[in-house]
């Protein structure tokens, strides 16, 4: 098995194991937090003390191996009432049924050995100490995301003897574009909305005027003909390597430029002259530059591969109506040799991509959309709700899709076929169960657990915290509604008020008015003393907060499990496995469903 996959027995086993824990521990993930304190959720569901939850969270990372369970409960619940008992026990058993205990993920870097193994490459290589360009053109979650699903991706299109890429649910075009440009691989990046694509054309034009000018610096670097780029008044000149080198033992993000023979040192993000910002997005910066020893000395700077052809003019854009008949045609024309030109760039031009806008499911018909479409590699960075199992099933579909690789999100909106309560699926598909083998059980999460899921273990456990303040707001501003409002219950939503609240009285107040509300029945006193009455229980609702964090890897996994079970259940994928891709710390949503169709390999 070319990624040391687990066979299709093996992933049902692990399958049963999850689902056996969730069916006694899932009901603290579906309940709700907005009603924690109208339906009293800590007497219905713990026999503990918040204090012995929180400290039982605190330690479990000193705990190893199994914990001994207190008689007749399981996984910590006691047998007949059902509340919680023994907090060590859950969470020991939440650890070993998570995707990292469970033992079924490959690792990056083994995934991409594999690949090169496939391809006939021996070599052990490493994962490139990458490139190109990737913070001045997008954050550092982002780049973190884009350059090792980008290695991924090109990995699989080597392996199947592609250069098509299809991106699905693209977005801005980060991934397609460093797809394009660093690999040269042809991407056509699908996205349902009309401004993302949009963002996207706009991004890939600033980014065809970076590409050429790095092409022209790699070619005048391989043959040692590399010379400083003059750009006027702000001269940009080669770091020399000893400042390289000290930059990165020190781990700064310092920068070293010159102007008028004058050298500026700086801890900050590099600030780019007016002239050169006005090529990139006002949020962003250019910060340290990792340099790819393949392709060019590691001394010199990204600021010296940027040349004149990536500064515009940054006077301010003229409205038409303020023009003259003869300015406004000679702006026409202009426009109209822009578009000539750009036209004739495109030709031939392998490094740029195709944004295209489309609402696609699995039946979508790709040769509509893409006319030139060949056999492709099939990818989507962090898919939304039910895209990310529809595109899955369009891999599964599709003969000229050779590969997959797909990274979900937003579970919360994913529909479930067996939710009494859910909405219409897309032609009756739902995104959740896949596999036959979870919808002959007709398994089920609900929508709060969904929600649980996207919760981020890693993040809370290395002290990012939960915005506690404002559930607890929340959940109280309920216990008001149902004291004074009648239980109202409304369509509208209260959104975003904690943030623009300046007290408990004014959340409440700014609430109340959302809602189209009296706010007058309410005094400032009474508002006040629910705040104080709930107040020393808010401890309870941090604890629970807490236990719902330590289930989200399980109930995650099931997902990303029943979506791999999909998979192995369909003749024509001869791989299949189950990637951690990215640092959970940067990017919670981390894992990666990667398949190849039978054909592509001996």
């Amino acid at each position: 098995m070319a990624f040391n996959e687990l066979p299709i027995d093996a992933l049902k086993k692990k399958i049963d194991d999850v689902m056996h824990f969730l069916s006694i521990s899932l009901s603290i993930a579906n309940a709700h937090t907005v009603d924690f304190y109208t339906r009293d959720v800590w007497s219905t569901f713990m026999s503990v003390s918040p204090d012995e939850v929180l400290s039982a969270v605190s330690s479990i990372h000193e705990h190893m191996g199994a914990v001994e369970e207190e008689k007749d409960t399981t996984f910590g619940f006691c047998n007949v009432t059902k509340k919680l008992l023994d907090v060590s026990a859950l969470l020991m058993t939440a650890k070993a049924h998570s995707l990292s205990g469970l033992g079924v993920c490959v690792q990056l870097e083994e995934l991409l050995q594999n690949l090169r193994l496939m391809t006939g490459d021996t070599t052990a290589g490493e994962t490139s100490s990458r490139v190109v360009v990737p913070d001045e053109f997008m954050n550092c979650k982002k780049a973190h995301e884009v350059q090792a699903m980008s290695e991924v991706v090109a990995s699989l299109a080597k392996v199947c003897q592609v250069e098509q890429v299809i991106d699905v649910g693209s977005g801005k075009g980060y991934l397609c574009s460093y797809l394009s440009m660093r690999f040269n691989l042809q991407v056509f990046g699908i996205d349902s909305s009309s401004t993302n694509t949009h963002g996207a054309q706009e991004r890939n034009r600033k980014l065809k005027k970076f590409s050429r000018s790095y092409q022209k610096h790699i070619r005048a670097t391989r043959n040692h003909e590399a010379q400083p780029v003059d750009t006027g008044e702000w001269s940009k000149e080669h770091i020399n390597n000893s400042e390289n080198s000290d930059s990165k033992e020190q781990g700064s993000k310092n920068c070293v430029m010159k102007e008028t023979g004058k050298s500026m040192v700086s801890d900050e993000p590099c600030a780019l002259p007016e002239q050169v910002t006005s090529v990139l997005s006002p949020s962003d910066k250019i910060r340290e530059c990792t340099i790819d020893p393949n392709d060019f000395d590691a001394g010199s700077s990204f600021l010296s591969m940027l040349s004149m052809d990536v500064i515009e003019d940054t006077s301010p854009r003229v409205h038409p109506s303020q023009l003259s008949l003869e300015e406004r045609e000679k702006r026409k024309r202009e426009n109209l040799e822009r578009k000539s030109r750009e036209g004739r760039e495109n030709v031939g031009d392998g490094s740029l991509y195709s944004p295209l806008t489309s609402y696609v499911t699995a039946e979508t018909e790709l040769k509509m959309l893409i006319t030139e479409l060949e056999d492709a590699v099939l990818v989507g960075l962090h898919t939304c709700g039910d895209l990310a199992p529809s595109t899955l099933r369009m891999f599964r579909a599709k003969q000229e899709l050779r590969a997959v690789c797909s990274v979900g999100c937003c579970y919360h909106l994913l529909s479930e076929e067996f939710d009494q309560d859910r909405q219409e699926c897309v032609n009756g598909v739902c995104g959740f169960p896949m596999s036959q083998y979870l919808r002959d059980q007709a398994c089920f999460c609900g929508r709060n657990a969904r929600m649980s899921a996207c919760l981020a273990l890693e993040r809370v456990s290395a002290g990012g915290g939960l915005p506690m303040e404002s559930l607890f707001y929340r959940a109280v501003l309920h216990v008001i509604l149902r004291d004074h409002y009648d239980g109202f219950k409304s369509e509208k939503r209260v959104g975003n008020v904690y943030s623009k609240a300046s007290s408990f009285v004014d959340y409440v107040r700014r609430a109340l008015r959302k809602l189209d509300l009296d706010e007058s029945k309410l005094s400032e006193s009474v508002i006040q003393s629910y705040h104080e009455r709930y107040s020393p229980r808010m401890n309870e609702m941090v604890a629970f907060n807490m236990l719902k964090v330590s289930l989200a890897p399980c109930i995650e996994g099931l997902v990303l499990l029943d979506r791999l079970c999909y998979l192995k259940e369909q003749g024509n994928v001869s791989h299949s496995a189950l990637v951690q891709l990215f640092d959970p710390l940067q990017s919670p949503r981390c894992y990666a469903i990667v398949g190849i169709k039978e054909s592509t390999v001996a």
